[in-house]
């Protein structure tokens, strides 16, 4: 069963947007692009099952699943999607299941690691050295330390975990224990969305934008889906990481400019 949403609107422009935030965030993160372009776009944007005002996620079922449940209702009309990291492959799941209602679609840094896992194993290898210690402290049942190590290692040059507010802080140790959960859908493309044929669909105006100094696992992905999408562009932000539409509200707000424009 699906779980209702806590959903929030910034901007009051014409355009329509759905906006779907990433893991150990809220639908607050989106207030920085709003301000630039707040009077072309209305954004709509929900937070995650166990994120900002939404539910706890009850463990019942697949994370994603639920969560893409949830949001498909929201996509009312034809809207401009935009999705963030974890967000951006729920984005992508709406674009294939409807893609009626999905005049653009943009993906900023979607977290598709079965891509580079097919495309690029050897770097795999290195993410998953990476990821090694959040792994360990998450099977401890140290969420604090789960928190701190996975905002380290994503969280760009955004202030440091101990330079966080407590609330800050409290929101993501809350939200951590989730990460895990979306594994089938980041890892092992629970969904199908990478079979032969699936992505023929998202034959609408797609823009994938990336930081320049992000994990070189994004350029992977990004690059991977540039080759099986139809209609994508790629494009790098410079000077920004993985928290790009947070860090630098104004490159993206260009970027998705150009992009409509076009």
């Amino acid at each position: 069963m699906s779980r209702t949403l806590h959903v929030a609107h910034f901007g009051q422009g014409p355009r329509r947007v759905l906006a779907l935030h990433c893991t150990l965030a809220h639908s607050g993160a989106w207030r920085g692009l709003a301000a630039e372009i707040g009077r072309e776009a209305t954004l709509t944007a929900p937070d995650l099952l166990t994120h900002g005002r939404s539910p706890d996620w009850d463990g019942q079922g697949d994370f994603q699943d639920r969560n893409f449940e949830a949001m498909t209702p929201l996509l009312d009309g034809s809207m401009d999607v935009i999705g963030h990291s974890f967000g951006g492959t729920i984005a992508l799941r709406l674009a294939i299941a409807h893609p009626e209602r999905v005049r653009s679609l943009t993906l900023i840094e979607p977290v598709l690691f079965s891509i580079a896992r097919h495309d690029a194993p050897a770097m795999m290898v290195e993410h998953e050295r990476m990821m090694a210690p959040f792994i360990a402290a998450m099977e401890a049942g140290d969420a604090a330390r789960g928190a701190r190590l996975f905002n380290r290692m994503w969280g760009g040059a955004g202030p440091r975990w101990p330079d966080l507010p407590e609330r800050t802080r409290a929101a993501m140790i809350r939200s951590v224990h989730v990460l895990p959960a979306t594994n089938a859908a980041v890892y092992d493309d629970h969904a199908g969305m990478l079979a032969p044929g699936v992505l023929n669909s998202v034959s609408m105006p797609t823009l994938l934008l990336r930081g320049a100094d992000t994990d070189p696992i994004i350029g992977v992905v990004n690059d991977g889906l540039a080759r099986r999408l139809p209609s994508a562009e790629n494009e790098v932000i410079e000077g920004a990481g993985h928290m790009l539409p947070i860090t630098h509200p104004a490159e993206t707000a260009a970027a998705l400019r150009a992009f409509w424009a076009r």
